[in-house]
């Protein structure tokens, strides 16, 4: 992601062909001048979207980087709630149901989590009408004793605890609510122009200068003058974080509110949805209950039309059922609100868990009515799924989490270096007035020829109209574009 404010001093320099002992060819001279005109067009839409849209994307860099490290947070602040440190043979599921209905007999049982490694805490599911979506109850017990540990709000398909939920939440809107989720959809939506933009002008810039020794692509810093390494170091630290840059923007853009829309509408259309076992029982009437997607989150419960204790003794058996069934990572177990509904015991998003296999259950019977294996889903689901972990920093853990970390540091620093070159690029002879850094020259669209101008700006159209913050932004930056324009001619003519 790179954010260059450069005039002339930072394009390719075009070649001229008074240095060529021969005149180029036509044909030749008008490539190079359309080639010209589409570096001018991107340079002067990086410079205002990295002007502009950079502010958004260095709070998305800061809450990104708390956000990476939030599962090792929660690990520690609620280890009391994850973590006991009892030993010995767990009690059955049944008895640690039990344990936690007796805490909130006042919600209906809707799920269980079990305990998964010694040490961990078996998680007692609750609806609970006075939460928000996404957001259940669960009430955490320790499978040895079956002696409950406490209850807390738990969010989304991972089930994050209040510390991580709130990290969420700040990365996500700012605690804003809707109007806070714009900034970071323009900031994962612009994220990838700009970044792209940026490697086209630094890969023309070193093609251009190769002859002159100038730093290559994953080179040494040019210490010839302080802003030609600060250029230096903007791009090349931005390549070496680009393509996870370009994951963190795709799948930022799945959870945003319009291109997360059009994106949903696109995969449904393309057969790319996340499948779903069928909780019907067979005979049964009615629609299946769904397993959840990528980003489900599980919201209040009818309450049960069977009691409560006659469904919690018939979770052993599902349980041993799905262990039976190969379902071997860190399990949920939905209980089913209506009757003619199977039990659903899938697998659950967990550092170094890639597959999440899934099976509906007769809870009477024990007879598995369906079967979803990960191996069976779309491949772009599974790509969506393993970039959604991995902007989590649940795919590989610790590790995933430490990467994370490293590319918003280093978002930083690049977004930092690009205001620093702005701010050098300033009038140093503006005397007892405030000047900013000078804007690439004018003009790019007007020497554009047809053939380069029209594509782009149709790219512009239909990026626009999938993502309405790339769209808005833009229209912003033509007409602030234009105003610029307006007022330095009524300058020059006074």
């Amino acid at each position: 992601m790179t954010i260059t404010e450069s005039g002339a001093a930072d394009a390719a320099p075009p070649i001229s062909p008074a240095l060529n002992s021969e005149s180029p060819p036509p044909g030749r001279s008008t490539k190079r001048s359309a080639s010209n005109a589409f570096q001018a067009l991107l340079l002067r839409l990086h410079f205002y979207a990295g002007v502009f849209v950079a502010p958004f994307i260095l709070i998305a860099a800061v809450t990104g980087a708390l956000y990476a490290m939030s599962p090792t947070l929660e690990s520690v602040t609620d280890r009391g709630l994850l973590h006991t440190d009892s030993t010995g043979p767990a009690k059955t599921l049944s008895e640690q149901i039990a344990a936690g209905t007796a805490v909130r007999p006042d919600l209906p049982l809707i799920a269980v989590a079990p305990a998964q490694h010694a040490g961990d805490t078996t998680r007692i599911i609750f609806g609970d009408p006075t939460l928000g979506a996404s957001e259940r109850r669960a009430v955490f017990i320790d499978p040895v004793t079956a002696k409950p540990l406490g209850d807390s709000v738990v969010y989304g398909s991972s089930g994050a605890l209040p510390t991580r939920t709130w990290i969420d939440q700040l990365h996500r809107d700012l605690h804003l609510g809707d109007v806070g989720r714009y900034y970071s959809e323009i900031a994962a939506s612009w994220l990838w122009v700009i970044a792209l933009a940026g490697l086209v002008l630094w890969f023309r810039r070193v093609r251009a200068r190769r002859e002159k020794r100038s730093a290559g692509w994953l080179l040494r810093p040019d210490r010839s003058r302080p802003r030609a390494r600060t250029l230096n170091w903007h791009a090349v630290v931005g390549i070496w974080i680009l393509p996870v840059l370009l994951l963190l923007s795709a799948t930022g853009m799945t959870w945003s509110k319009y291109a997360g829309e059009n994106v949903a509408k696109l995969r449904e259309e393309l057969s790319w949805t996340t499948p779903a076992v069928t909780a019907t029982l067979p005979g049964s009437t009615g629609p299946a209950m769904p397993a959840g997607g990528e980003h489900d989150g599980h919201g209040s419960a009818a309450p049960s039309t069977a009691p409560a204790a006659n469904k919690a003794a018939l979770v052993d058996t599902v349980f041993a059922v799905a262990r039976a069934n190969g379902l071997e990572g860190p399990l949920e177990i939905s209980v089913p609100a209506k009757d003619g509904t199977a039990f659903v015991a899938k697998e659950l998003r967990r550092p170094g868990v890639l597959t999440l296999d899934s099976v509906a259950v007769n809870g009477s019977t024990g007879v598995v009515t369906d079967t979803l294996r990960y191996s069976d889903w779309p491949l772009a689901a599974k790509l969506t799924n393993w970039g959604i972990q991995f902007h989590m920093g649940l795919m590989f853990g610790l590790l995933n989490q430490l990467l994370l970390l490293a590319i918003m540091i280093g978002l930083l620093t690049v977004v930092v270096r690009g205001y620093l070159m702005w701010w050098r690029r300033r009038p140093t002879k503006a005397a007892g007035k405030v000047a900013l850094g000078r804007a690439p020259r004018r003009g790019a669209i007007r020497q554009t020829p047809l053939i380069v101008l029209v594509p782009f700006l149709a790219a512009a159209a239909v990026a626009g109209w999938f993502a309405p913050m790339i769209g808005i932004p833009l229209l912003g930056f033509l007409i602030l574009d234009v105003l610029v324009g307006l007022a330095s001619r009524r300058r020059a003519t006074v």
